[in-house]
């Protein structure tokens, strides 16, 4: 077994402590830190969120997390299904988690569930499709809104798992 040399031992700590550590800094006032959601699907975020400067404004109202179509997504947390259907001629899927909070996800090639549903966190709820057609990659839109907002969904996510984050290869490989 290959041991590790301290650079690249430090390195690895260091990104794993700057990553858990934003993404736990994010943790803020308006996320449920006893129980941070699940993942809708796992995967990269390709696109962040980048909130509208007001309700009507551009920006970036959830995060598109890289997933391929047809993935199947699961409820980030329980709760009671508000919308299951089309909204522009592309699926949606939106749950209210009580507490005036609701996640959204969208660009969906099925829905597995329906409104008045009651589903659990973990639960499998819909199906991924393209996503925003200028990323490279399909992607699931996810979107969480407090009392009417939307609201950075990284707040509620648990932090990544070190295992999605690090792939380790050997120093000689290409």
């Amino acid at each position: 077994m290959r041991r590790w040399s301290r650079l690249e031992t430090f390195l690895c700590a260091a990104f794993v402590c700057v990553s858990v550590s934003g993404a736990l800094g994010r943790l803020g006032p308006t996320a449920s830190a006893a129980t941070p959601w699940s993942w809708p699907v796992s995967g990269a975020i390709v696109r962040g969120f980048d909130p509208p400067d007001d309700p009507y404004g551009a920006g970036h109202r959830g995060i598109d997390i890289a997933a391929p179509v047809g993935t199947g997504g699961v409820a980030p947390d329980d709760g009671v299904v508000t919308f299951a259907g089309k909204v522009g001629g592309r699926l949606f899927l939106t749950i209210d988690h009580g507490g005036g909070v609701t996640s959204t996800c969208s660009w969906l090639t099925s829905v597995l569930v329906r409104k008045g549903d009651r589903v659990s966190r973990g639960q499998p709820v819909a199906t991924t499709g393209w996503g925003h057609a200028d990323l490279p990659v399909p992607q699931l839109h996810f979107g969480v809104r407090l009392n009417g907002a939307y609201v950075d969904p990284l707040s509620y996510l648990a932090p990544p798992s070190v295992v999605d984050l690090i792939r380790l290869a050997p120093l000689g490989a290409p």
